[in-house]
């Protein structure tokens, strides 16, 4: 029997257990959360390859490639998200995101959302 479930009082190891299993997702809580920030600095590092097509800071300059600056965070998640699955389909974007980590990911989608998007000169 464990140390902390060694009482003859059932609020005692009540109360233990509570405590331990506090602790115990408190621990796990912390690297996930730390992963689903991302880093901007990171992610502009790993969007070397996607500035082929994508341009610099995300600003493409083809028409045939979307522009990612300035797009939600968690569009850009769940849009690489299903690339890499299969879910969506694309033959290049699937070759790049089959090889992009969750952390990849979102440090790519914390870079691209923190940039300026292209101005949209129809609405003025």
């Amino acid at each position: 029997m464990p140390a902390w479930a060694n009482t003859s009082n059932p609020d005692m190891k009540s109360h233990h257990l509570t405590i331990l299993l506090l602790a115990l997702s408190s621990l796990l809580a912390v690297p996930l959360s730390a992963a689903a920030k991302g880093s901007a600095a990171a992610g502009q590092q790993k969007a070397a390859t996607c500035e082929a097509c994508h341009g610099k800071d995300g600003k493409s300059m083809d028409p045939n490639y979307p522009n990612l600056a300035g797009q939600h965070k968690s569009y850009l998640v769940k849009a690489l998200i299903d690339y890499r699955s299969g879910q969506r389909s694309n033959a290049i974007m699937a070759g790049f995101a089959s090889q992009l980590s969750n952390q990849d990911i979102q440090d790519l989608a914390t870079w691209y959302s923190v940039q300026d998007g292209l101005e949209d000169l129809s609405i003025k």
